[in-house]
């Protein structure tokens, strides 16, 4: 981490829109500047790290190419972990654990703003690396999604790195560690917390996912074959509950799949059913149509939970930022 420092100009400089030695002014001044330079190296390695990704999506998906598919999608899924960890947590908490917080408090700057700049400058590095990696993916599973792998939309390695879903999780991740780092003040400390937070978000994610959409039932009454259940779903759905749907009866019952299952023979079990009246299957499941409404739904409660962790920073950094 460099050295807090300012950036003299000279009355020349400001009336010709020039430095001293003649060229352009930097795109970031004052404190925005100050705060780039102050964590430049992690900034530019998210910047790059994510350059590299976004080109080989590019590559592979130019070549018609899967290879690569699966550990990308599971270092993507890592990202906002990562992110948390490495750009969050040591965020304030190495301001706070070698002083640099205090000479800056003394000065003319004044905490909310320069609590205000380096949040938004996180954040807008944050937003351009996920919105970049989540746009190339997402038109790299674009080639497949009516295919096969159609049916894996809900799952995490697909579900969670396209869409609006990576930026605001990876948004939460960091913010949510800026906050640990913030209350612990110790950059260790905070990184090992923030670590525990990231991974305990991406298990709750993953556990209440399902829940973000609208379960549809399909019955099917063309016989008790398994294949006539399946054939019940369109292309692309996420059947409920495994892959076990429930008989059908005349009177509109549900049975459990497994009934008439210890008869002796096919025959004997086709009898039990028609005594049972099972005419069909009823089957539970997740539209593939559901994916952007269940993704921007999800996003949601993403972002307003990152928003209550950045009202926190406000009502608690500007008082401890020292």
């Amino acid at each position: 981490m460099s050295s807090l420092t300012s950036t003299p100009t000279t009355s020349g400089s400001k009336a010709t829109g020039t430095t001293g030695m003649g060229q352009l002014p930097p795109l970031l001044k004052g404190m925005p500047w100050l705060v780039w330079r102050q964590h430049r190296a992690v900034f530019w390695t998210v910047l790059g790290a994510s350059a590299l990704a976004v080109a080989f999506i590019v590559f592979q998906r130019s070549q018609l190419h899967i290879a690569g598919y699966t550990p990308l999608s599971t270092g993507l899924r890592l990202l906002p972990i990562l992110l948390g960890v490495f750009l969050g947590a040591p965020l304030f908490a190495g301001d706070l654990e070698n002083g640099t917080a205090k000479l800056v408090v003394t000065q003319s700057v004044d905490r909310t703003r320069w609590l205000t700049t380096k949040l938004a400058l996180t954040a807008l590095v944050v937003i351009v690396s996920t919105v970049a990696l989540s746009a190339a993916f997402g038109w790299w599973w674009n080639l497949y999604k009516s295919e096969v792998t159609a049916m894996e939309w809900i799952s995490e390695p697909t579900f969670n790195n396209t869409g609006p879903v990576p930026v605001a999780l990876s948004l939460f991740c960091v913010f949510g560690g800026v906050a640990i780092g913030v209350v612990l003040r110790r950059t260790l400390i905070a990184m090992v917390v923030t670590l525990g937070f990231t991974v305990a978000v991406q298990l709750v994610w993953s556990h209440f996912l399902l829940s973000l959409g609208n379960v549809v039932t399909g019955t099917s009454s063309k016989g008790v074959l398994a294949e006539a259940a399946i054939q019940t779903l369109p292309t692309g759905a996420h059947q409920m509950d495994g892959s076990r749907p429930s008989f059908l009866t005349g009177d509109g019952k549900l049975l459990d799949w497994n009934t008439c299952g210890d008869a002796p023979t096919e025959q004997a079990r086709e009898v039990c059913l028609q005594k049972a009246d099972v005419v069909g299957w009823s089957v539970d499941y997740l539209p593939i149509s559901q994916m952007n409404g269940m993704q921007w739904l999800g996003a949601s409660i993403l972002l307003a939970l990152t928003a209550a962790v950045t009202v926190f920073l406000f009502f608690w950094g500007r008082k401890r930022l020292a």
